[in-house]
């Protein structure tokens, strides 16, 4: 883990955005089409991590956005190129646009500076989408990656991230997948070779400071 130095230096709200990826009530949520991982979510303190993380940038001025999986009614445009693709149409609960199952899910809270970026096809929060311009746009240098799952989205935002010239930084105990030993394995393997990480409490300490003289 980083020190506290290492840590403030990366998470200057000026040049930060915090992404949560997937926190959707139909993922998430009570009803999700994914019932372990929402479990897994919940139990380990993923989901309410996210939402404290969500507060605190907020009140510290870091920008927001919200990556949402979504598909149309009627499939159009999405991908069936791969076994995800095909179970996630058999399931019970839908991600539709324009349902409840696409909407953020509590107890995280959005506000109207946060940006919401849904996506129609693919696996990448980044890739295809928004993000990416609207991180350059937004002067961003560290993403700060929470959400789900640690088996597909999450590494796949943290690789585009890198890709893209970011530097990625993932908080561990805001991060969930399936089954439950394998989101600590992802993240020791895996995201560890390629992004910085840190806990909710540590991210919150950084975020505490105060801000720069002039921000908003």
């Amino acid at each position: 883990m980083p020190s506290y130095e290492q840590l403030s230096e990366l998470i200057d709200p000026e040049s930060t955005v915090l992404l949560t990826v997937e926190c959707q009530q139909g993922v998430v949520g009570p009803e999700s089409a994914l019932p372990e991982l929402a479990r897994a979510a919940r139990t380990s303190g993923a989901l309410a991590n996210v939402a404290r993380l969500v507060a605190a940038a907020h009140e510290s001025g870091v920008q927001v956005i919200h990556a949402i999986a979504e598909r149309r009614p009627d499939g159009r445009g999405a991908n069936r190129n791969a076994r995800l693709f095909h179970a996630a149409e058999r399931l019970p609960v839908q991600q539709l646009s324009g349902t409840t199952a696409v909407r953020v899910a509590p107890p995280i809270e959005v506000s109207e500076e946060d940006f919401v970026v849904r996506r129609l096809h693919g696996l990448s929060p980044i890739q295809g989408t928004e993000v990416d311009a609207l991180l350059r746009n937004l002067g961003c240098r560290t993403l700060v990656v929470t959400g789900v799952s640690a088996n597909v989205a999450v590494p796949n935002a943290v690789f585009d991230a890198v890709n893209r010239g970011y530097h990625a930084l993932v908080v561990t105990d805001a991060i969930a997948g399936v089954p439950s030993d394998y989101t600590p394995a992802m993240i020791r393997h895996t995201l560890a070779l390629v992004a910085t990480l840190a806990t909710t409490d540590e991210v919150l300490t950084c975020l505490g400071r105060p801000r720069r003289p002039g921000r908003a």
